[in-house]
């Protein structure tokens, strides 16, 4: 075991074989944009996607450890309100969401839910939160435009959840970019659906 364990490391040394990825990328998790805090939407293949309003194209971003991340590649705002990061190789994108209470949630797809299903959303401050889709094709306005086409619920949410994913039986159904309340008292949130970013950025959503 201790010669294999060297043999590793020379091999390691001499750049012959590739360390592993040392932090997994997860819907759900926390990360920044300078001292902005936002949460990861759902991994796809180099990376993932989150809110566009967030940072602009070009900027580094470091994971909820404060470790370097990524650097975000593309935005589209308003009009849509998407974006997404690729990841440099000490991160691994991996196909599942957390939950908020130290578990993981498998994405499945992204098939879309009927208005009135039970949906639940992650978000890096306040969790996994339930609720109802009430309606497609809502819109919202923000000092730098109206965003159309988005889904609206009854779930409420906090700074730093903007970004998060909205699930449907482990389907993902947007990214959250606008709510209005709080959850102390209750409120609204906002999603850009996910097929449009997949369409828009060309990129391949992670399952497990």
């Amino acid at each position: 075991m201790a010669l294999r364990s060297i043999a590793v490391s020379l091999l390691l040394g001499l750049g012959l074989i590739s360390a592993p990825a040392a932090y997994s990328v997860r819907g759900g998790d926390a990360f920044y944009a300078g001292p902005t805090r936002c949460t990861i939407g759902a991994s796809v293949q180099g990376g993932y996607v989150t809110t566009g309003d967030c940072a602009p194209a070009g900027t580094p971003v470091t994971g909820l450890n404060r470790v370097a991340q990524g650097t975000v590649q593309g935005v589209v705002f308003p009009g849509k309100n998407m974006g997404w990061v690729r990841v440099n190789a000490n991160w691994t994108p991996r196909g599942v969401v957390s939950d908020g209470r130290g578990g993981e949630i498998r994405v499945a797809g992204a098939q879309q839910a009927p208005v009135g299903s039970t949906v639940c959303r992650s978000g890096a401050t306040t969790g996994w939160r339930c609720g109802t889709l009430l309606r497609r094709n809502a819109s919202i306005t923000f000092p730098q435009g109206t965003v159309h086409g988005l889904i609206e619920t009854n779930i409420c949410a906090e700074p730093g959840d903007r970004g998060g994913p909205l699930l449907w039986n482990g389907h993902v159904q947007g990214i959250l970019v606008g709510s209005t309340g709080n959850c102390a008292s209750g409120g609204r949130t906002f999603y850009q659906p996910i097929i449009p970013i997949l369409q828009t950025f060309g990129l391949t959503l992670l399952t497990s």
